[in-house]
């Protein structure tokens, strides 16, 4: 029987996850695993000291990297109550090793339908621009037609929509599709109760494109990746550029072989919180969280949920730039500062707030300065520190002016921290400096360093 595969993406949401403590909590964890997982039916709500149910659970965990505990933690429950793809993430359906393909590499599509969100042109461009994403790197060539049946047919449709499939409304599955065959094979539904935009205007508005992009890959026998930076990750997150990663790249010419005429340079895969050679872009704080950058991603931290938790920056703040240089808040005002080159951003919690971007040299930074390395905010002075190069400045948050003196040498004021630093954060008395793979724990009232540890020692490596 051909694997259905139902996709449907993450709502983003800043939202903490809340404890399982209710029935309901085991019967949505009880469903999902019989879903994505296999787990066996006429369990009851609540048994989870059930073999088959921890089983399953460690399966899910280890799937997304969470701390395998084979629990429903906070975690698991969170993530299980974010919308996402329907197909299995563990099953038969992957291109290894039944290589579900088609045997030939140029497709028909036919588009059935319209969604009235979006007006037709920007469908038949959307739909035309996810199919290019995957021929741009492979032999696969797309012809659209107007009639008769296509090996790819697009469709909009809500709730039961003809396939034994039934949609769930909004937020929930987006789209399916079917992997390569005769009939079924390649169809790709995208639920109409759901609002297409061809932007990221809102959290419960989704790109077609990008949704698009993802079926279509399902449609040519690609699985769920496990790297979260993947086009074919389980999740949505709203990105710009160049969908594919080199693992989506890596797995569709598996199946078909690379483009012969062209070579497309892939996005990056997403980091690894305990790779050893990890380095940060910025550390921050915001509202209790700790926040990590690194390339187009970061780290949520918060002191009672003990597993990290990874997105996309543009997931959450769609207007800022794919990668930070620094960042620091400043709880008076209930603000984080971003940076990147000579522009910064004030978010509001996880608004970016109005006015902004804003020059840099606003602050009073000489024109020389082109890009802030770190920044950290010390609550028991009101000042900020500026990082730059092998220099740092002093910010007076109440004046909003730079203090006298400065710039002045990092090395010579910080003594045992080198010259450089790449992110810094404060707490109860300790700067928190990050270079390279170093942490340096460093008393600001003593000037001295009381501490070494690895840099990503506090994504709980």
């Amino acid at each position: 029987m051909k694997a259905l595969l139902l996709l449907a993406l993450v709502a983003q949401t800043s939202a903490l996850p809340l404890p399982p403590t209710g029935t309901d909590d085991w019967l949505l964890a009880e469903r999902y695993l019989r879903r994505f997982y296999g787990l066996p039916p006429g369990l009851q709500g609540g048994e989870s000291s059930s073999g088959a149910f921890q089983t399953k659970m460690r399966e899910m965990q280890t799937f997304f990297k969470l701390k395998v505990t084979g629990n429903l933690d906070d975690n698991t429950l969170e993530l299980m109550k974010s919308a996402r793809c329907g197909v299995p993430d563990v099953g038969e359906y992957n291109h290894f090793p039944r290589q579900l393909k088609w045997p030939n590499n140029n497709l028909t599509f036919r588009i059935l339908n319209y969604t009235p969100d979006l007006q037709k042109s920007a469908v038949d461009k959307a739909i035309r621009q996810a199919l290019n994403v995957w021929s741009a790197v492979t032999p696969l060539t797309f012809k659209k037609l107007h009639q008769g049946n296509a090996d790819i047919m697009i469709s909009f449709g809500s709730k039961g929509h003809g396939d034994n499939s039934p949609f769930d409304g909004p937020n929930g599955q987006l789209a399916h599709a079917y992997p390569p065959g005769q009939g079924l094979g390649g169809d790709t539904h995208f639920d109409e109760d759901e609002r297409w935009t061809v932007d990221s205007s809102g959290r419960s508005d989704y790109n077609l494109f990008l949704v698009a992009s993802h079926e279509f890959g399902h449609a040519l026998g690609m699985d769920h990746s496990t790297d979260p930076g993947a086009l074919m990750f389980s999740m949505y997150s709203y990105s710009t550029g160049f969908p594919l990663s080199q693992d989506d790249v890596a797995g569709i010419q598996a199946l078909y072989g690379p483009n012969p005429k062209r070579e497309v340079k892939p996005k990056p895969d997403a980091p690894t919180r305990c790779d050893p050679e990890l380095s940060f872009d910025a550390v921050t704080e915001l509202r209790g969280e700790t926040l990590v950058f690194k390339d187009r991603f970061f780290w949520r931290l918060h002191p009672q949920i003990p597993e990290p938790h990874q997105t996309q920056i543009m997931s959450t703040w769609p207007s800022l730039p794919n990668k930070v240089d620094a960042a620091y808040e400043y709880p008076e005002k209930d603000r984080v500062l971003v940076f990147r080159g000579i522009r910064m951003w004030a978010l509001n919690g996880y608004n970016v707030v109005d006015g902004y971007p804003k020059y840099i040299h606003t602050l009073g930074f000489p024109k020389t300065v082109r890009e802030i390395d770190a920044a950290v905010h010390i609550g028991d002075t009101g000042k900020t520190l500026f990082f730059a190069d092998e220099e740092y400045w002093r910010f007076d948050e109440a004046t909003g002016t730079m203090d006298s003196g400065f710039p002045r040498s990092f090395e010579d004021d910080f003594p045992g921290m080198g010259d450089e630093v790449d992110a810094a954060v404060y707490h109860n008395g300790i700067l928190s400096f990050f270079h390279e793979q170093i942490q340096y724990e460093y008393s600001y009232t003593s000037r001295k360093v009381i501490g070494i540890r690895r840099t990503n020692s506090i994504l709980d490596c």
